[in-house]
């Protein structure tokens, strides 16, 4: 017997999933937010597929938004809880944000952090 759970430090999801429905890439681009837009507030997301772990604080986690196949790379965030719904297989839980990533810092990160150029928002 035995059971996959996987780890990750990436919570990438989509808006229905729970990414901030305030957050907006054309408005950031536009008027970039401010950290102090979502300071202290805690943000919940559901069904991600999978049973994931992720890294607990004050260990960061990067905050993906998956927005029509592609990844952006909002910031930073820390995951605070975790429910595992082992029937569906799928991860829920809540999360703050730690650092928001500025218009050009989005597009740096994704060349920093991934490989992947079919991901990649910004080569659309």
């Amino acid at each position: 017997m035995g059971s996959f759970i996987e780890l990750n430090d990436t919570l990438r999801i989509t808006k229905a999933q729970g990414f901030p429905a305030e957050l907006d890439v054309a408005q950031h681009q536009q008027n970039p937010y401010s950290f102090t837009d979502v300071e202290d507030k805690v943000f919940m997301f559901t069904a991600k597929e999978k049973i994931r772990v992720y890294h607990q604080p004050p260990v960061r986690n990067f905050l993906v938004e998956e927005l029509d196949g592609k990844w952006l790379y909002w910031g930073l965030c820390h995951i605070l809880t975790i429910n595992h719904d082992y029937i569906n297989g799928v991860t829920s839980g809540t999360y703050k944000i730690i650092r928001l990533n500025s218009p050009e810092e989005m597009k740096q990160a994704f060349e920093l952090v991934d490989s992947r150029p079919e991901l990649n928002y910004f080569k659309s």
